[in-house]
Parts: structure tokens; C-alpha cells; sequence
């Protein structure tokens, strides 16, 4: 499993490439395919790009909950995979974003690569600055999930 540390702002070129940051792919574990699944994410307009490994961790820990056969859950797979593509770094180590996924995002042409453990967050630029959290908030929101879970280890 990848993990991805550190924000990068880029550009998209006139066809949705991008460079694919150089610290990032150091982070990758060593023998990791060029391989990626990118999808919009499903809380924020962003979209999330996984290597092909986290992916099919992604996939072990749905399909280990979804019965197909349950109208809910198919609506939900329907869902999940809406808006999936599967993209691979080119010999420059750029990677082409489908069109229809730069738009689902509201993504033009400046990005923002924010790691987030074992997958990688593509903003447009102007929305990932204002998604910032007053420090005191995000210091009750780390003691509420965090704090009784760090004193019991």
C-alpha cells in the first residue's frame, strides 16, 4: 500500500495531463505498477486517484459488504463506479484525466495533488484553498475522533 504525503499544485496542459509530481512517485512502493484508477470522490468536488494496488484494496473491502443481489447495494456499486477511469503514466509521467471527470470535479486547468495516505486528492486550485479549518475546530475535531482512541493504546 502507497502512502502520499505532501500537497502539489500543478497544470493541466490543453489535453488534461498533468506531471505527476516526482516526490509522489518516490512514495510508491518499490515495484508499483503505472497504473491508476481515478474517480470522483464521493463527500467533496475533487476527484481521487488510487494506484491499481489501493484500488483493488478498495474493491476487497466492498465486495466483502455488498450482496448484487440486493437492490440497495447494486444502486450503490452503480454509484461507486459512475464517474471511474483507469489511467497510466506515460513515458513523460503525465497522466490524462477523462474530460468528464475534469468537469464532474470543476477542475480547468490549475490543480492541487494533496497525498492522503493511500491515495491522492486532485482539487481544483481556488476550492482546495478554501477548504481550510480554523485551527481550534480542527483541534476539537482531531480530540473528538482521536483523543479517546490515543489514551486507550
Amino acid at each position: 500500500m502507497a502512502t502520499f504525503i505532501g500537497d502539489y499544485q500543478c497544470r493541466l496542459d490543453s489535453k488534461g495531463r498533468f506531471i505527476f509530481p516526482a516526490a509522489f512517485k518516490k512514495q510508491m512502493p518499490p515495484g508499483s505498477s503505472e497504473q491508476f484508477v481515478v474517480r470522483r470522490d464521493i463527500f467533496e468536488q475533487c476527484l481521487v486517484l488510487y494506484t491499481i494496488d489501493d484500488w483493488n484494496l478498495q474493491l476487497d473491502r466492498i465486495r466483502n459488504r455488498i450482496n448484487p443481489y440486493n437492490r440497495e447495494h447494486n444502486l450503490f456499486i452503480r454509484n461507486f463506479f459512475k464517474g471511474t477511469a483507469e489511467v497510466t503514466l506515460d513515458s513523460s509521467n503525465r497522466i490524462l484525466i477523462p474530460k468528464r471527470l475534469l468537469d464532474i470535479a470543476g477542475i480547468d486547468r490549475d490543480i492541487v495533488l494533496a497525498g492522503q495516505d493511500g491515495r491522492i486528492e486532485i482539487w481544483d486550485v481556488k476550492r482546495y484553498e478554501g477548504i481550510e479549518m480554523k485551527p481550534d475546530e480542527f483541534a476539537g475535531l482531531a480530540e473528538k475522533l482521536l483523543g479517546n482512541k490515543l489514551n486507550q493504546e
